[in-house]
């Protein structure tokens, strides 16, 4: 029996709203608003919501936040998330046009490929002819 659900994933970044903008484009989720007061520049949290009206991502801001170096270097991605996508390069293009960085580890570019959000979380477009 489960204890709990998963409910959504939160990235730690230096800048939410800008990852927000960034994932909302690639899922089509909508960016929450602002509470009242709330700018871009003082706003810590923001979240992603899907069409049911649930939070399917957040993001956190971190003071003094630092980029992952994988697979390099010695900050690990900690974590990562996969897309699917029926066609892996048109969603490539997609993909560089909103502001992602084709990572230059490629280990499967035929199954999946790499990509770095604006934060530099690695993540991964996945071939998968259902979606």
């Amino acid at each position: 029996m489960a204890i709990a659900h998963l409910a959504y994933t939160a990235l730690d970044c230096d800048n939410p709203v800008e990852l927000a903008h960034f994932y909302s484009k690639i899922t089509g989720y909508k960016v929450q608003p602002f509470d009242e007061g709330e700018t871009a520049e003082t706003c810590e949290w923001l979240e992603l919501i899907d069409e049911a009206d649930f939070t399917a991502m957040a993001f956190q801001k971190i003071e003094k936040y630092q980029r992952p170096t994988w697979p390099t270097g010695g900050l690990p991605q900690q974590a990562h998330m996969d897309f699917h996508a029926k066609d892996l390069d048109i969603a490539e293009k997609a993909l560089l046009e909103i502001g992602a960085v084709k990572a230059e580890f490629q280990p499967k570019p035929h199954r999946f490929r790499i990509y770095l959000d604006p934060a530099g979380h690695p993540f991964c477009m996945v071939q998968n002819a259902h979606d």
